[in-house]
């Protein structure tokens, strides 16, 4: 019993603090809200709109459970966007520098077979050549640029 006096005691409270007007005051350009009049300065009282009922707050309730599961899901997918997005440049990333290194590889080659075709002597110097000639189409075909 006491427990329903309890809780119909601190239902009466909610109420009356739910009733009692509120004032904005305002004094050399500064605002303040109090429960009553202005001593001095200008006073406003605001409305206070009526506390919703527990259906309405209820409802209101669900309503921004339901919009904050639809954010979550928004971000969840975004993220998970932007990761596949993520994932795929450094995948780029990779496959561009590997790239790099194999034409690099090949330019060097294409350079030292030039160069043993200039120091190759005369009995090798056909076969020198073909390989320089071969090692610079290699890299004509794998690096373009």
């Amino acid at each position: 019993m006491r427990r329903v006096w309890a809780v119909f005691g601190w239902f009466m409270l909610a109420q009356a603090a739910a009733a009692q007007p509120v004032y904005k005051c305002t004094l050399d350009g500064k605002v303040s809200y109090a429960e009553h009049p202005c001593a001095i300065g200008r006073t406003t009282e605001l409305a206070v709109p009526p506390a919703p009922s527990g259906a309405e707050a209820a409802a209101a309730l669900e309503r921004d459970k339901a919009r904050l599961a639809a954010l979550q899901k928004e971000r969840s997918t975004l993220e998970a966007r932007a990761e596949r997005e993520e994932r795929g440049q450094q995948r780029a990333a990779r496959a561009a520098a590997a790239t790099r290194q194999k034409c690099e590889r090949l330019r060097l080659q294409a350079r030292w077979a030039e160069e043993d075709a200039a120091r190759a002597g005369k009995a090798t110097s056909a076969a020198a050549r073909l390989k320089a000639r071969r090692q610079a189409e290699a890299l004509a075909v794998q690096c373009p640029a």
